[in-house]
């Protein structure tokens, strides 16, 4: 109950700095994070979770599921199908480059086995724009520069899974090699892009039988409903369901523009509750003992990985597209590891691999400066958009333009 309450006071402290958070470089995603971090046994010692807890993977599990879910829905299939090319750049060659890059900087700079390496390039190989939800959810930002970042964190987190997966039963006979065969995951990563169509046309062809239909006050629960049980379904055949929670967004929203958008508020609002749940718990588990074990070869592939690693892959990825200087810059900088790399850092953890601590302990700390350095780093990024009114606050000096233009029509009629 103590985290409840905990979670509460942080929600309260985070919605009421909301609008400074909007419109500054502070960020609620750090206030959570923080927060966790305070009431652990690092600090105040209020909350006790420690990374084989069930409670971190679920969290971490729930919040990326939800996330992607809402994230598929601001997908437009018919925009994705005449502008595939970027995001397909970006998952078959930034994110191949930035998995090597890492990889080979874990190997040299941190010394863990050039299996271990390639399995913390793979965890950390996926992005996530929750973290800079200026530049994703704003639509004055560039669309073909949202979609590029919003496909290629939808698709990613399921194509590294694979990876990481037979990277782990590589790395020690801890791991059973019969549940990462590439059979058994091209089985599980089909099965959760057919879920992910099959239940959202399923639950729209039943809405249109006569007898059937939503409520107005209650269509907001039909995507909700179709959410939960594609997430039980996905978890009880062992389906891919961060690849289903994408593809079912963006079927919803193709198939069902209506009930897109009476989703859309009350699925905003329950994918940030299980961000904010996810890190305050993340938080939690960012002790000074946590820090302390990382070594400065390893703070060196941190930075490395933030500032250099993914930049330089999106950007040697986006050579020759119609993406402007400003576009391919921001896109290269906004590759924030999220809750993918929790979940699968966890299951590093979890494995029993020989090196399984000393790769965590590198993944976590890399997951906490990336959620630090782009959650504050977006609003004033976006501003170079002409992005002004990002807090809902009026300019100061409203441009006269538009009134003077309708009056030089009127006096022409």
């Amino acid at each position: 109950m103590v985290l409840v309450a905990v979670f509460g006071v942080a929600l309260l402290v985070a919605v009421l700095l909301s609008g400074l958070a909007a419109r500054t470089v502070l960020s609620t995603s750090f206030l959570f994070l923080v927060g966790g971090a305070l009431v652990s046994d690092g600090f105040l010692g209020l909350i006790h979770i420690t990374p084989d807890s069930e409670l971190v993977s679920v969290t971490a599990d729930l919040a990326l599921f939800a996330v992607l879910f809402t994230d598929g829905m601001h997908v437009s299939l018919p925009k994705l199908r005449a502008n595939w090319r970027n995001p397909t750049r970006a998952l078959g060659l930034g994110m191949p480059l930035a998995f090597v890059f890492m990889a080979l900087v874990t190997h040299y700079l941190v010394g863990l086995d050039w299996t271990t390496s390639f399995l913390v390039g793979a965890v950390l190989a996926p992005t996530d724009p929750v973290f800079a939800s200026a530049i994703v959810g704003r639509r004055e930002v560039p669309a073909k520069l949202r979609q590029l970042l919003n496909v290629e964190s939808g698709i990613n987190d399921g194509l590294a899974l694979p990876v990481v997966l037979v990277l782990i039963a590589a790395a020690g006979p801890a791991a059973d090699s019969a549940e990462a065969s590439p059979g058994k995951i091209a089985l599980e990563l089909l099965l959760g892009l057919v879920f992910g169509v099959a239940l959202p046309l399923l639950v729209n062809g039943l809405v249109r039988f006569k007898l059937l239909g939503a409520e107005p006050k209650l269509q907001p629960l039909l995507p909700l409903a179709t959410g939960i049980i594609l997430y039980a379904v996905c978890h009880l055949t062992h389906a891919n369901p961060y690849l289903a929670a994408f593809s079912a967004g963006a079927t919803v929203v193709h198939v069902s523009p209506e009930a897109k958008a009476a989703f859309e508020p009350l699925g905003e609002a329950l994918a940030e509750l299980a961000k904010f749940a996810a890190l305050l718990v993340f938080g939690a588990l960012l002790t000074p003992q946590l820090f302390g074990d990382l070594s400065l070869g390893g703070y060196v592939a941190v930075v490395l990985a933030i500032v250099l690693i993914r930049p330089a892959s999106l950007l040697l990825s986006l050579v020759g597209t119609s993406f402007s200087r400003k576009e391919r810059l921001v896109a290269a900088w906004f590759g924030p590891k999220g809750f993918a790399s929790v979940v699968y850092g966890l299951l590093v953890l979890q494995s029993g691999i020989p090196q399984a601590e000393e790769a965590f302990t590198l993944i976590a700390v890399c997951i906490a400066f990336s959620i630090v350095a782009h959650s504050s780093t977006d609003v004033p990024i976006a501003r170079a958009f002409d992005v002004d009114d990002l807090a809902g606050i009026p300019d100061k000096q409203p441009s006269t333009v538009p009134q003077q233009q309708e009056d030089h029509v009127e006096a022409r009629n």
